[in-house]
């Protein structure tokens, strides 16, 4: 059965959540996209009861550490597993190139060599760049630029086996530049930083983010027929779900998600 298993909903501040990362599961095998920020990655996923030896390929969107540092205890940790002769076939890392650059960085100034063993042999950073077409699980992810107003970054869209159409967009506004592929989306992951209400708080557009109402506004627009929001803060605690379901009813007519951490969305 096609999933989604939400591993992190939260921002780079939240503490009580994960930062967003999730992995796209078809069987047994797992497509992580993003790692959050630090060595709770690990705990993520056995919560989750996500084996880490059926994940052979992970996603890195950016540079951002909210996204990017998780990466280096999964590269351990696979590593060790390798090395433990636990862990068959290899591990692809994609992301485009600043990224892999920085993931290569880290990796060798980190790890020791003994956890570096299996870099470009069977752990490989692949290089993605803007349309690149990669069958991943039996998908054709087709990576694109954002058009990130900081630091580039990279979103995907994919048809699921269920012939439907799933757009990853990253946790910046979504660009009128992309409106075209996420048009007619069963599926569109957008960040919702915070409610419009809360804007001269947590200053949204600033630092490059969005409202709830604003992905709305353009997911209904773009007639998507399921919107997932997170990306979010804590600070609305249990009434999140709530309050970002009623204020994103009031701009848009499909279907709605606010998950939480550890929620599985069927496909």
């Amino acid at each position: 059965m096609e999933r989604i298993t939400v591993l992190g909903t939260g921002t780079a501040t939240v503490i009580d959540n994960y930062n967003t990362c999730f992995t796209l599961s078809d069987s047994e095998e797992h497509f992580l996209v993003d790692t959050g920020g630090g060595n709770r990655i690990l705990k993520q996923l056995r919560d989750a009861k996500i084996n880490m030896n059926q994940i052979h390929h992970i996603f890195i969107s950016h540079r951002h550490i909210d996204h990017i540092l998780g990466i280096v205890w999964l590269f351990r940790e696979v590593n060790i597993q390798m090395t433990k002769g636990k862990y068959e076939g290899n591990l692809h890392i994609y992301c485009h190139e600043e990224v892999a650059e920085i993931i290569r960085n880290m990796v060798t100034s980190l790890l020791r060599k003994s956890q570096q063993k299996y870099l470009d042999d069977r752990i490989f950073i692949d290089i993605v760049k803007d349309k690149d077409i990669i069958d991943i699980l039996g998908y054709k992810i087709e990576f694109f630029d954002i058009y990130s107003k900081s630091d580039l970054q990279f979103g995907f869209i994919t048809e699921l086996k269920n012939k439907k159409k799933l757009v990853f967009a990253g946790d910046e506004p979504l660009d009128e530049k992309n409106y075209q592929k996420v048009e007619n989306a069963d599926y569109l992951f957008h960040e919702a930083y915070s409610l419009e209400r809360e804007i001269e708080k947590y200053e949204p557009y600033k630092k490059n983010h969005d409202t709830v109402e604003s992905a709305s506004r353009k997911a209904e627009k773009l007639n998507v027929k399921n919107l997932i929001l997170w990306h979010v803060h804590e600070n609305l605690g249990k009434e999140r779900k709530k309050e970002y379901t009623e204020a994103s009813k009031k701009h848009f007519n499909g279907n709605v998600l606010v998950p939480e951490d550890f929620d599985i969305i069927e496909l």
